[in-house]
């Protein structure tokens, strides 16, 4: 390894003024604490849940619980971290970290469980999947999916911080945002996935079908007397059982609901609620085909 240069007194000085303002501009709430979580750290937790619940088998020839106790490892002082980066103290950090983490691991065969319901609804919907380990290993859907049902645990346990970091982090890799307080059933697949948006209040049923694009939101956002944002209400839609939303759709608002079985086509803006066994579908497109300039 190289040895760092010197830096001149001049540079030096340079670098302290700078160092020191954007210390100053910096957000007080993260300024003003030791430590916040290590995003890294979260990302590769991540990785190494997803591995070991599928039981993905690599050169190292690692058991499960040497993966969960590397886990253990990596996620113990992040969720610490993060209690105490919330307000609580360090004792308090340390024993709401446990508990959290012992209800985690404890409840990973019940994620499991539903995820195996999110792979077989792959396989079964989606003809372009061959065997189910192309969709372990290649499907972001089920990639994503998977995070989000390891977060929304963390999130249901009251955990600040670490939920919306993983949620974060299968943003990044898959392209597909799920906020960790959705709450999906069992059999459910993204196909392609890309710019999938499931916002924090959605409820979707078992069995249902999103395409890429799609977008769960919300129709306004309710404020305060003093003009503040409402937080902690019902905002993103519910889609009841069985319901398949195709390319680029768009279903808004916290009372919008869609009935079991419906399909909502490419494309269309949904902001009412939809009877069930319904198809939604934009108005007849006039197309006009021209003779290409040469």
């Amino acid at each position: 390894m190289r040895e760092p240069k010197n830096v001149s007194p001049t540079i030096d000085k340079h670098l302290r003024t700078v160092a020191k303002a954007l210390t100053t501009g910096a957000p007080r709430e993260t300024r003003t604490r030791r430590t916040l979580p290590d995003f890294d750290a979260i990302a590769w937790v991540a990785h190494r849940l997803h591995k070991v619940i599928f039981s993905i088998r690599g050169p190292l020839g690692e058991s499960a619980e040497s993966i969960l106790e590397d886990v253990d490892g990596l996620l113990r002082p992040e969720v610490v971290c993060a209690f105490v980066a919330s307000g609580s103290s360090a004792i308090q950090a340390r024993t709401r970290g446990n508990r959290a983490l012992v209800a985690l691991f404890r409840g990973l065969p019940k994620v499991q469980r539903m995820l195996m319901t999110d792979l077989e609804g792959a396989f079964e919907r989606d003809p372009a999947a061959k065997t189910r380990a192309e969709i372990v290993l290649c499907y972001p859907g089920l990639r994503a999916l998977c995070i989000h049902r390891i977060a929304h645990e963390l999130d249901r346990l009251g955990t600040p911080l670490i939920p919306r970091m993983l949620a974060e982090s299968a943003h990044d890799s898959t392209g597909i945002d799920i906020h960790p307080g959705a709450t999906i059933g069992s059999g459910f697949f993204i196909d392609h996935g890309t710019s999938v948006v499931i916002g924090e209040t959605s409820v979707i049923g078992r069995n249902c079908t999103l395409y890429q694009g799609v977008t769960l939101g919300a129709r306004r956002f309710d404020r305060n007397a003093d003009g503040s944002i409402r937080r902690g209400v019902r905002r993103h839609p519910t889609l009841k059982d069985n319901v398949t939303v195709y390319a680029n759709a768009t279903i808004l608002g916290g009372d919008t609901i869609i009935g079991k079985g419906s399909v909502i086509a490419a494309g269309v803006l949904v902001q009412e609620s939809v009877p069930a066994n319904s198809v939604v579908k934009p108005g007849r497109v006039e197309l006009t085909v021209a003779r290409a300039r040469r």
